[in-house]
């Protein structure tokens, strides 16, 4: 949006205009003149922003999940949040790796290719540190990754990737599997270095460590549903699936869900020198007549009245019934 004038500014602009100090032809020639934008050859656009939108609100969801896994897995404060995604070209992504890395490389299957997990070092000893029992306050000094690390982390990072096929399920059905991990981005050739890709960078926060963690997407990885990187298309879809699917599955499990639900028979108040008192064969006067109806508690809730009574030489009871309240 432009400027907004004032009202002084509007009225010297219209006095200009009146003593010819601004010539109105100049504004006219300005704006016929077709507006021409650079195109770098070496850096083709592949990702448009609609495309980006959507990979970021597709790792918004993907953060939150594996936020709350990481927080049960390892037992403290975990948070994970995308701070930006952006095309860039492989090579400005492989300069930018620490060395010593965690270089995850993942099979993005049904997609072609894989996709790189960069995790910073700070943040994957933090990890380690956890899992093995520790505060996960990492370690001061950089160092490389002993075969048992490696593999703590292969573990870890296999079971972040479960949490991926969700969030991409309104685009596609993709199962990431973990192919291996390396420790030197000069292992991590797995394309053309001009090659465009989408980079997410995620925040995230291990206890009181804090690091980056980054997700490089390839653009041929993702080329067969680029059609479907739409935030048209995929929020229709979410909404699709919403009143369709998403609704009987909810109905599904609530109907299996299981309440506890307890007939009471009646109250009485006692004092506790009273209650140390009872013997055998005392009797408790109820605050319900024997012909009143109980109480038929779901959860901590009144839902139903009900009369006692025998039902296949068991205890039953009768709903006679159903309370109804405003909130119900």
């Amino acid at each position: 949006m432009g400027d907004i004038l004032s009202q002084n500014e509007i009225d010297d602009l219209l006095a200009q205009l009146n003593t010819g100090e601004i010539n109105v032809q100049e504004f006219k020639r300005d704006s016929g003149e077709k507006k021409i934008k650079e195109h770098d050859f070496k850096r083709p656009s592949k990702f448009a922003k609609d495309h980006l939108r959507t990979m970021q609100i597709i790792h918004e969801n993907y953060a939150r999940y594996i936020t709350n896994f990481l927080s049960g897995y390892l037992r403290t404060l975990v948070q994970v949040d995308v701070i930006s995604i952006e095309a860039v070209q492989y090579s400005e992504f492989t300069n930018s790796i620490a060395n010593p890395a965690v270089l995850a490389i993942i099979n993005f299957s049904p997609m072609p290719g894989s996709i790189v997990f960069d995790f910073s070092p700070p943040i994957a000893y933090a990890l380690i540190e956890r899992i093995l029992g520790g505060k996960g306050s990492g370690i001061e000094k950089v160092r490389g990754f002993t075969e048992i690390e490696v593999a703590i982390l292969m573990r870890i990072i296999s079971q972040m990737l479960t949490y991926m096929t969700e969030p991409w399920e309104n685009v596609a059905v993709v199962k990431p599997t973990l192919d291996r991990i390396e420790t030197n981005a000069q292992f991590v050739q797995i394309m053309n270095p001009t090659e465009m890709v989408a980079l997410v960078t995620f925040q995230a926060k291990v206890g009181e460590v804090e690091g980056l963690m980054n997700l490089c997407i390839p653009h041929m990885v993702v080329e067969p549903v680029m059609s479907k990187l739409s935030t048209k298309i995929w929020f229709s879809m979410i909404e699709k699936g919403t009143t369709e699917e998403t609704r009987k599955s909810i109905e599904l499990k609530v109907e299996e869900t299981k309440v506890p639900v307890i007939a009471v028979l009646g109250r009485t108040t006692l004092m506790v020198s009273e209650f140390l008192q009872l013997q055998t064969g005392d009797v408790l006067p109820l605050n319900t007549t024997v012909n009143g109806d109980m109480e038929v508690m779901v959860g901590e809730l009144h839902k139903f009245n009900a009369k006692p009574g025998v039902r296949n030489k068991r205890a039953a009871v009768k709903i006679t019934e159903v309370i109804r309240r405003g909130d119900d």
